[in-house]
């Protein structure tokens, strides 16, 4: 099949505008909080989102937008125990994460086991996205790339020193806690593209893919976004294809290209010595 045939379907349009998008912000947030070290509060905040997902299909919500509250308060949660000097920050994620796999699970039990709608959660199924998860994804994108746009420097600070920006003037607490729940947000929106299991790994993978070969911050951020974006459509394409997991492909891709921008930067060093 070609790939014009292949994007004349609505189902795959749908996927791709929302695949894309998604892979743009978590590239660019991936970023920001792989240079934090704050790259494993998507594993944390995916865990809590199984949650919110689980009390969504109780109630017959969609369950992302009962799941996007809770994540952002548990983000907020996050980042209140990580400012406590007797909880370090891999602490306070542990106890978030765990937090949120163990409600999960009680609130699925009580809703009599792991449905079909929760699996696909948990594993994704991008191909199954919706006109309203679209609109979702393109309203959230908006507030991501203009919330980056307007505090781009204040996150640059923030990021690389918090001391040095607290004398220049930052308000260091309010641009970490932007931070998280922009992360939050990015978190649920993620979870249909590649499910609760696999999302810290679209947000970790690509920024890490381009620090091994970009030498300029802008640089990072582009080539992030541009492995991002390829696997997302490489995936979503091959597993129409093959008849395979899309958000599997999309991590495998992912990988692929990682493994690529290792050996770049071997051979690199290499050539120095």
């Amino acid at each position: 099949m070609s790939f014009t045939e292949f994007i004349s379907y609505g189902f795959v349009q749908r996927a791709l505008i929302s695949g894309i998008l998604v892979a743009l912000i978590t590239a660019l947030l991936g970023v920001f909080l792989v240079l934090k070290r704050l790259s494993l509060i998507g594993d944390s905040l995916s865990h809590i989102a199984l949650s919110g997902v689980a009390v969504g299909l109780i109630l017959n919500i969609t369950p992302i937008f009962c799941a996007l509250p809770i994540v952002m308060l548990s983000s907020l949660g996050i980042f209140k125990l990580s400012k406590n000097n007797k909880i370090y920050a891999d602490s306070a994620l542990g106890i978030v994460s765990s937090a949120g796999i163990a409600l999960g699970l009680i609130i699925a039990a009580l809703a009599g086991g792991f449905n079909t709608d929760l699996m696909g959660f948990l594993f994704g199924n991008i191909l199954t996205v919706s006109t309203s998860e679209t609109i979702l994804s393109i309203v959230i994108f908006l507030i991501v790339i203009a919330c980056l746009y307007f505090f781009y420097n204040a996150l640059i600070a923030t990021v690389f020193d918090e001391n040095f920006a607290k004398t220049a003037g930052v308000k260091v607490d309010k641009i970490n806690t932007l931070l998280v729940l922009l992360s939050a947000v990015v978190v649920v929106l993620a979870v249909k593209t590649v499910g609760i299991m696999l999302v810290s790994a679209l947000i970790i993978i690509p920024p890490t893919s381009a620090l091994q070969i970009a030498k300029k911050f802008r640089s990072v951020l582009f080539y992030a976004c541009a492995f991002s974006v390829f696997a997302t459509v490489g995936g979503v394409y091959l597993s129409f294809i093959f008849n395979l997991p899309p958000s599997a492909l999309i991590i495998i891709l992912n990988l692929i290209i990682l493994c690529i921008c290792g050996l770049i930067k071997y051979g690199k060093s290499r050539k120095t010595n």
